[in-house]
């Protein structure tokens, strides 16, 4: 004979505690849960808090970093990617910055997103001579750390979408970069929700990266292509 199956419900509530005094303590358990889950999250938007500003009310700071946001298949800047570079290229343009770098991932030969990131630069009237490439920007601790590090960045405006800002904001403050940031247009397509759920994710490990402060990936020597830069134009 087939034994009928037991209700989702019921197995819920048998896995319960049977007093008021044991089910409260669950309660309790749970709520601690969430809001040591949420404390990363928490800590990101506090750090950057007071630091987020306009492209127009951005403080002038000589540097705007720019953070590498993926290719297309043709090479080309993704929408994000291009929001960014065109909110740095205001930046330059309205005197806010005089070196724009750019930092993300050429992690092989085939993909080069600081060699796109400078042509599209370049073609929206920054001079080359104004932007500085990282090549090992692979994900924004590396990117903050090589800025203050190795291309000795102690002061910049960072760009990047809203969803990642303020993280930026705090990884780089974190570095030991006087860091304020300004957020690129937005585009609300499958991808930016993607980015925005993965951001409580990303919250984690910035936090872990905060307080262990690993080295990056790849340091390597300081190299001197900002400060020649900013020599330049001054």
């Amino acid at each position: 004979m087939r034994l009928p199956r037991p209700h989702a419900s019921a197995i819920i509530r048998s896995c319960l505690p049977r007093t008021r005094a044991g089910q409260r303590r669950s309660v309790q358990a749970m709520m601690l849960l969430c809001m040591l889950a949420l404390l990363p999250a928490m800590w990101v938007f506090t750090a950057a808090d007071g630091r987020l500003r306009t492209t127009g009310e951005a403080p002038s700071t000589g540097v705007a970093v720019v953070f590498g946001a993926g290719l297309f298949e043709n090479g080309e800047p993704s929408i994000f990617l291009a929001s960014r570079l065109d909110a740095a290229a205001a930046l330059y343009r309205e005197g806010r910055v005089e070196v724009v770098l750019v930092t993300g991932d050429n992690g092989s030969e085939h993909y080069n997103e600081p060699y796109a990131m400078r042509r599209y630069l370049t073609h929206r009237g920054v001079p080359d001579a104004r932007i500085v490439s990282d090549y090992a920007g692979f994900d924004t601790w590396d990117s903050c750390v090589r800025a203050k590090k190795i291309f000795g960045v102690d002061r910049a405006i960072l760009v990047s979408q809203g969803f990642h800002i303020r993280r930026a904001v705090a990884l780089c403050r974190e570095a030991g970069v006087d860091a304020y940031g300004v957020s690129a247009a937005d585009h609300h397509d499958t991808i930016w929700y993607y980015s925005a759920t993965r951001e409580m994710f990303a919250a984690n490990k910035a936090v872990l990266d905060a307080v262990f402060k690993p080295d990056p990936q790849f340091l390597g020597p300081k190299e001197p292509g900002v400060a020649r830069a900013l020599a330049g134009a001054r």
